[in-house]
């Protein structure tokens, strides 16, 4: 029988308007008692929740997470309690024998066992940097999105600005639009044009030879309104966020460091993994958390699939943006290379996921250990050894880096 680890402890059932919370306690004999009992999710019942629990003497909580359902729960019971949120799938039921009080039961149950992974929640200054860096990204996805609608408008009125600009809302193709906003007649593209475009006028000209009818216009209009609005919006939440990371403002400068980083992105992995390395046994632990780690589906000695999980839906994409922007630097030839090693086995795919563990790893060691990016580390583990003759240990690591599988023979 796996040893009881909490004898008195709670497992929380949480729903959109209600929870159901099962108090287990186990005494001396392992004769384990369960009382039970259903809570509304406005906040004077979640603390007679608290109270509740504080009466039965019990400081250790379970509950799944639920969408956003659970952080109301999880808001009243922090300061007192030892909560454990968990992944849905590490606490679901038997099917066919779910109710609501089966849930917390079984939930109660193997929590007293200790055989729940927790998910990482941050501090609360934590997440509330978290919440406000995701914002901005949405932010960004919405402008995006309009930016392809404007360049939609443009596409069926025949105007072609796309071809003769690399950049349709910059200052000269910006200008043009307006132009053509305010009358659609015919004009010469010549006052509008600025240096450095490698575009002719005479094909600049051509691009503008169409006719955007009443509709279109209107829309284009109301889409550079709201663009314009959402880069207001972004430029304050910029300002909020930046305030907030002040106090974080000596590891945002560590993680800075890190090739293919500036501020800004230090700040939102900041605001993803917290400043606390502790939380997670190893750097390996963290990539797996992030989704920069091979899923690990062996059966019968045979390896069903080795792609990288979905976790990390924030962290992820943003590291590979930061991957991409280093492997472009020539002031970092240990990632660039790296990266040119992996590609030609592996492809561009595989070998970005592979810098973007890189940076996150080199982020972990930064944190932990409060020290500066160092490029000669990896420049010494790049090194080949002096002498012609190899150790067992340093074949295998020669041989595992050019990507073989080794294995040991009888």
């Amino acid at each position: 029988m796996p040893k009881i680890v909490y004898p008195t402890c709670c497992g929380i059932d949480v729903h959109k308007s209600f929870v159901v919370a099962c108090i287990a306690t186990t005494d001396e004999k392992l004769v384990t008692t369960y009382g039970r009992k259903r809570f509304s999710t406005f906040t004077g019942d979640l603390r007679r929740l608290a109270d509740w629990l504080a009466q039965n003497n019990c400081r250790d909580v379970c509950m799944e997470s639920t969408g956003k359902y659970w952080i109301p729960v999880y808001n009243i019971l922090e300061p007192n309690c030892h909560v454990v949120l968990a992944h849905p799938k590490y606490v679901k039921a038997i099917k066919g024998k779910k109710t609501d009080k089966r849930d917390a039961k079984w939930i109660a149950d193997i929590f007293k066992h200790d055989l729940i992974n927790g998910s990482f929640i941050p501090p609360a200054d934590i997440r509330q940097l978290r919440d406000l860096v995701r914002y901005h990204i949405k932010l960004t996805s919405y402008t995006t999105g309009e930016k392809n609608r404007a360049q939609n408008c443009l596409t069926v009125s025949n105007i072609k600005l796309d071809d003769v600009f690399s950049n349709v809302f910059g200052k000269a193709a910006s200008a043009i639009t307006e132009r053509l906003l305010e009358n659609n007649e015919p004009f010469d593209v010549r006052p509008y044009l600025t240096k450095g475009l490698k575009a002719s006028p005479e094909e600049i000209q051509a691009a503008v030879d169409g006719a955007m009818c009443a509709n279109q216009a209107e829309k284009l209009r109301i889409i550079r309104s709201h663009m314009d609005s959402l880069e207001r919006c972004k430029s304050n939440l910029e300002s909020e966020i930046l305030t907030i990371a002040e106090k974080f403002l000596p590891q945002v400068n560590l993680v800075s460091t890190v090739p293919g980083i500036q501020t800004f992105a230090a700040v939102a992995v900041i605001g993803e993994i917290g400043t606390d390395m502790s939380v997670f046994e190893t750097s390996r632990h963290l990539c797996s958390w992030a989704g920069l780690a091979p899923q690990n589906d062996n059966s019968a000695g045979k390896k069903k699939t080795t792609r990288i999980s979905r976790a990390g839906v924030y962290i992820k994409p943003l590291l590979v943006q930061c991957a991409l922007a280093a492997i472009k630097s020539n002031k970092h030839p240990e990632v660039r290379n790296r990266y040119q090693a992996i590609k030609k086995r592996r492809g561009h795919k595989k070998a970005i996921i592979a810098i973007a563990r890189m940076l996150l790893t080199a982020i972990y060691n930064i944190l932990k250990k409060s020290e500066p990016y160092n490029a000669e580390l990896y420049r010494q583990a790049d090194k080949p050894p002096i002498q012609r003759e190899v150790t067992v240990e340093q074949a295998i690591f020669i041989l595992q880096r050019q990507g073989y599988l080794v294995t040991a023979s009888d």
